[in-house]
């Protein structure tokens, strides 16, 4: 997916140039599940796969939005809401970006032929949503000549997800996408929020091996996630958990509800987790960092209780191959994808012998994607 694609696209549908063209990466959770919307840390990894924008004005007021993987053109005038449904519900993602421009001082495009396209796998846990919000932020603003500082982008595109998605999550996805580096990870302190890139051991790469399962209930479950981590932080006096100590967290656990208890516990540790693995990676040991990772999806297993008995078997079988320094699942959890960080000794053959044991298992073989870092969101 290059920028000359995407203009031949474009010119297929539309019959003209676009004026601007985006992209924007997906992202792996690296270590830090559920822990930015508690205030905490985080760390992730902007992928070399992504979703591009194409777009140029139009002075009638209509907005034309293309989707290339849909092949079909949804047509709104100006006035059009977020929450379509049906076909059109893709479109919500670049319609929530518009809704949220004016909260930042920043002025909305109104007519527009816009083409999307994506190489990101679907439901895997990539974040094809904060790559679709970035990649449409930078499109407008650049259409209208804006140029605010990257992290305005970044809360543009978490706006939009919150308050026109309707999807509580934190600022990791939106994020990483934005302050992604090639052969870097991006470490966030989403209570600043403060960002900083972490360099990637040498040698090592990252497996994901998609699922395709996926809780129905998935984006109710995260919200109840959501709730019972404010409830938690209520109980123990502090508006989120990052304030917390785990020392102060086992001193009051009769005062917590033994659920949200659970929940905060997760979270605490995974916060610590997120900083030991930071101060890992500068060291170079990579052994650690991988243990710290497989401890993160046991505290997904039994604390967060966001995994899945495919993520379970996939974490267990991937941890067993020679090669894996870790794995854990990645992303908001019930169901999706595992992350795998991986040496010389794993490769195509010891990824095909795990989704061949999980194929048997499961009736169902996952999708094996050797995945790579890239850049963060930008203009191309």
């Amino acid at each position: 997916m290059n920028k000359a694609s995407l203009v031949a696209q474009f010119e297929k549908v539309f019959g003209r140039s676009p004026e601007i063209v985006t992209r924007a990466p997906g992202r792996i959770e690296f270590i830090g599940n559920h822990t930015d919307y508690n205030g905490g840390t985080v760390l992730g990894a902007s992928i070399d796969r992504g979703v591009a924008v194409a777009l140029a004005r139009r002075t009638d007021g209509k907005r034309n939005f293309h989707s290339s993987y849909t092949n079909k053109t949804v047509t709104l005038d100006a006035g059009a809401t977020v929450k379509q449904s049906g076909e059109a519900s893709w479109t919500n993602y670049p319609l929530g970006v518009l809704a949220a421009l004016p909260h930042f001082g920043l002025s909305v495009i109104e007519g527009f032929d816009y083409l999307a396209d994506s190489d990101l796998p679907t439901g895997a846990g990539l974040s094809s949503s904060a790559a679709i919000e970035l990649a449409s932020a930078l499109a407008f603003l650049g259409a209208t000549g804006q140029t605010p500082d990257r992290e305005t982008v970044v809360k543009v595109g978490k706006h939009a997800e919150n308050h026109c998605v309707g999807v509580p999550c934190g600022i990791l996805d939106q994020g990483v996408s934005g302050f992604g580096r090639a052969g870097h990870l991006v470490f966030i302190d989403c209570a600043g929020p403060r960002f900083a890139t972490v360099p990637m051991p040498a040698g090592a790469s990252f497996w994901i091996l998609n699922t395709h399962t996926k809780h129905a209930l998935v984006d109710g479950l995260y919200a109840a996630r959501h709730r019972e981590c404010m409830a938690a932080a209520k109980s123990l006096g502090v508006k989120l958990l990052v304030e917390v100590s785990a020392d102060q967290l086992r001193a009051a656990e009769a005062g917590v509800e033994p659920v949200a208890f659970k929940r905060a516990r997760h979270v605490v540790e995974e916060i610590a987790r997120v900083e030991e693995c930071v101060q890992a990676l500068k060291a170079g040991d990579i052994g650690r960092v991988g243990a710290l990772l497989t401890a993160s999806h046991r505290s997904s297993q039994h604390l967060f209780e966001n995994s899945t008995p495919e993520l379970d078997f996939l974490v267990d079988a991937l941890v067993a191959a020679p090669g894996v320094y870790g794995a854990r699942l990645t992303g908001g959890g019930f169901g999706g994808a595992v992350m795998a960080l991986a040496g010389e000794g794993f490769g195509a053959v010891q990824a095909e012998t795990v989704a061949a044991a999980y194929a048997a298992k499961f009736g169902a073989r996952p999708d094996v994607l050797p995945m790579g870092t890239g850049d963060g969101a930008a203009v191309l």
